[in-house]
């Protein structure tokens, strides 16, 4: 009996343990969160950092060059991307790790002017526990996640949600 019951403490401990360490790999983001950093590479060979967009507002999108969502809301995001860039905010449209012929081919279609990143390794992915595509966080200019949006954007949707992250 002594040595089931110490066996159950054993077990009960090593979960404990177990939970603590791997509790911040598992916590779902939420706003007012501090966005995890990360650094990924865009079409054009240039490192983004996350980190080095502070001051800055910043539209993060992921998609897939099959989602049809994501290739409607494309023409939209670059169109108030021309008109808020200037202004302090960055976007940074992260894709979910499809080739870089692929990706680029879409981007040419599709006359994106943003920077397009592709998370290979799904680190980005996994960090921001996307799912479903697209979706979309927005970033203040302190480096904090003001909201999640899951699904298709609106046209007067992304202009207000952009015009939420521009720095004061």
């Amino acid at each position: 009996m002594r040595t089931a019951i110490l066996g159950l403490l054993v077990v009960a401990i090593v979960f404990t343990i177990y939970t603590n360490v791997t509790k911040d790999k598992n916590a779902v983001l939420r706003a007012g969160d501090d966005a995890p950093d990360f650094t990924l590479i865009d079409m054009n060979g240039e490192k983004h950092q996350l980190s080095d967009y502070k001051g800055q507002g910043v539209f993060l999108n992921f998609w897939g060059t099959w989602c049809k969502p994501c290739e409607r809301e494309f023409p939209i995001i670059d169109e108030q991307y021309k008109n808020y860039k200037d202004q302090g905010l960055e976007i940074l449209a992260v894709n979910v790790g499809e080739s870089n012929l692929k990706v680029q081919s879409y981007i040419d279609r599709k006359g994106l002017t943003f920077p397009v990143l592709i998370d290979n390794n799904k680190s980005v992915i996994n960090a921001f526990h996307i799912n479903p595509l697209p979706t979309t966080i927005l970033i203040n200019s302190e480096g904090k996640i003001e909201k999640i949006i899951t699904g298709e954007m609106s046209e007067e949707s992304i202009k207000q949600y952009m015009e939420q992250i521009l720095p004061i």
